[in-house]
């Protein structure tokens, strides 16, 4: 019997943005080879585009990061429904969210612990407010930022997922917010859905000199998501021991040499400075805990979450750079087709 499976795999390592011929639309079996113990197949429903998703793509081995092997499918977080299992903790009809690939079928382990969605949860909600973008918001904010009543918190890529959510925790916790953002319609939106205090503007203003004005105290936590300048400029004017929290570097994602971090060490020395990098991985047993708060906070609309749901399976590498252009409104994600059992 032939696959009726579909797959994109990448067959060429991206210089700069994601060409469509880095990737190529080929059959897989995943849909018919036979299971092993401990296996579950599932049909893809939901993909979540992710920033992080560009280094896997790349070469760079020396970053820690996985490397998606050439001619291999490209891996993503998915939501997607089980529609055979050889493990009783994943009964067929189940819906859940696993690292899995562009593909239509895809075989998990379930070593790998995917997480069941729950009932009332929509695959929309599971990948997007309830998801990687805003739990990682939550962890680094909350495990690496330390946030306290007063404190001015700063956020790049505060129109983001991860950002806007980071920065709406802030609020919540009794920050001083001000977020970074490109364009007068993503300001717009900070300032007056998110309910932030302050909005830097950094394609029309000077982030430096505009976070001198705003902050003549200096910045007690800076939750970056673009290194580059903006780290920079967020070094140069941090308070005695600020908390830089390091969840992307997006700025240089799709360079192929590695961009400087900052300069003005002195200033971290001397001003008692913590930097720290995380992964979501780091706390992903403390997620029961997480979606305590971030649920009802999106429920309630203390937080507000945008999805931007791109449709068709044969459309996903096209769609993948509105990560780095700007165009995304809110969390990414790819609908494989218009089937209503993704949205519920």
């Amino acid at each position: 019997m032939d696959s009726q499976n579909r797959q994109w795999r990448l067959v060429r390592r991206p210089e700069g943005l994601l060409r469509v011929e880095d990737v190529e639309l080929t059959p897989g079996d995943e849909d018919r080879r036979p299971l092993q113990p401990g296996q579950v197949r599932v049909r893809n429903l939901l993909f979540l585009y992710a920033p992080t998703m560009r280094n896997w793509m790349s070469a760079r081995s020396d970053s820690l990061h996985e490397i998606i092997p050439l001619g291999s499918p490209v891996k993503t977080l998915a939501a997607g429904r089980i529609v055979e299992s050889l493990d009783p903790r994943y009964p067929v009809g189940s819906r859940i969210t696993a690292m899995s690939c562009w593909s239509e079928y895809d075989i998990i382990d379930t070593v790998s612990a995917p997480q069941i969605i729950a009932d009332g949860i929509s695959a929309v909600e599971a990948l997007g407010p309830f998801g990687l973008n805003s739990l990682t918001a939550y962890f680094g904010l909350m495990r690496i930022g330390r946030p306290c009543p007063g404190d001015v918190l700063v956020v790049s890529g505060a129109a983001g997922s991860t950002g806007s959510v980071a920065a709406q925790i802030g609020r919540i916790q009794g920050c001083r917010v001000i977020g970074i953002a490109g364009g007068a319609e993503k300001c717009a939106w900070l300032r007056d859905q998110c309910r932030l205090d302050d909005v830097i503007d950094y394609r029309s203003q000077d982030v430096s000199s505009a976070l001198r004005a705003l902050c003549p105290t200096g910045v007690d936590i800076f939750f970056d998501n673009v290194g580059g300048d903006v780290l920079q400029a967020a070094v140069d004017n941090m308070a005695k021991f600020g908390r830089i929290v390091l969840c992307g570097q997006i700025a240089g994602y799709n360079d192929q040499d590695v961009i400087p971090a900052f300069t003005n060490m002195m200033r971290v020395i001397y001003g008692s400075v913590r930097l720290q990098g995380f992964l979501f991985g780091d706390y992903k047993s403390a997620v029961p805990e997480a979606l305590a708060d971030i649920i009802p906070w999106i429920r309630s609309g203390a937080i507000v979450a945008r999805q931007d749901i791109r449709v068709g399976f044969e459309n996903l590498p096209l769609h993948f750079n509105a990560l780095f252009d700007g165009t995304n409104q809110g969390t990414l994600l790819g609908l494989i087709d218009e089937d209503a059992h993704a949205l519920h």
